[in-house]
């Protein structure tokens, strides 16, 4: 029997004609206010948090990230960061990067709140995720960084601890740009080393049911 089609949308450009493929899949993921809705289609089944610093405070500060249509349709909330791995960075951070003085603040307890009054599913990324992704990544010598983009961590999470046997997990939206100190050009390889091994796809790529331009 075959498995599920795990569709990972970031929040960087889709390709045209995507939104039908993204929104066949059998699991959408998002990302925060999931900006890739729209023209990356409208199924959202999960939504991963950057739950510590300015971007979870402001998803839970206001009552725009919590009714939109997105956040409505999800069942599951995904807090990416684990607060205790976070809260061990902060002195280190006070020194190296001092303008991120509120860059580990932790607000996991307020999104599993939220999803506990909402209904929903709520699920902390593990540890363990973080520091094997840390020492996969350095295969690809990174510059040095903060840490890794949330939408790598989630890859590198459901490809270790969510995906079942037969399941095939593509990616959309991720153009590897963005936050200066995210290991952006070794993450592209990190993908690409998967892409290549058979472990995950790029939408658009292999399967010619995609959307119309094929293979």
């Amino acid at each position: 029997m075959s498995g599920r089609t795990i569709t990972i949308v970031g929040n960087g450009d889709v390709p045209q004609g995507a939104a039908a493929a993204i929104d066949a899949a059998d699991l959408v993921i998002r990302f925060n206010d999931c900006r890739s809705v729209g023209k990356g289609g409208t199924r959202t089944d999960i939504i991963a948090v950057c739950n510590t610093g300015r971007p979870a405070l402001s998803m839970l500060g206001g009552g725009r990230w919590k009714t939109s249509d997105a956040v409505r349709q999800a069942s599951e909330i995904w807090s990416v960061r684990f607060g205790a791995k976070f809260a061990a960075m902060r002195a280190d951070l006070a020194k190296t990067h001092p303008n991120l003085d509120d860059f580990c603040d932790d607000y996991t307890m307020g999104f599993e709140a939220f999803a506990r009054a909402t209904g929903r599913r709520h699920r902390v990324i593990p540890v363990e995720t973080h520091e094997r992704l840390d020492r996969d990544l350095a295969r690809f010598t990174p510059a040095p960084y903060v840490v890794p983009s949330s939408g790598l961590v989630v890859v590198a999470d459901v490809l270790s601890d969510f995906i079942q046997p037969g399941d095939d997990v593509v990616l959309a939206g991720f153009g590897h740009s963005g936050w200066e100190w995210h290991p952006f050009a070794a993450e592209r390889r990190y993908v690409d080393a998967l892409v290549a091994e058979g472990r995950l796809r790029r939408l658009g790529q292999s399967q010619s049911s995609d959307f119309s331009q094929g293979a």
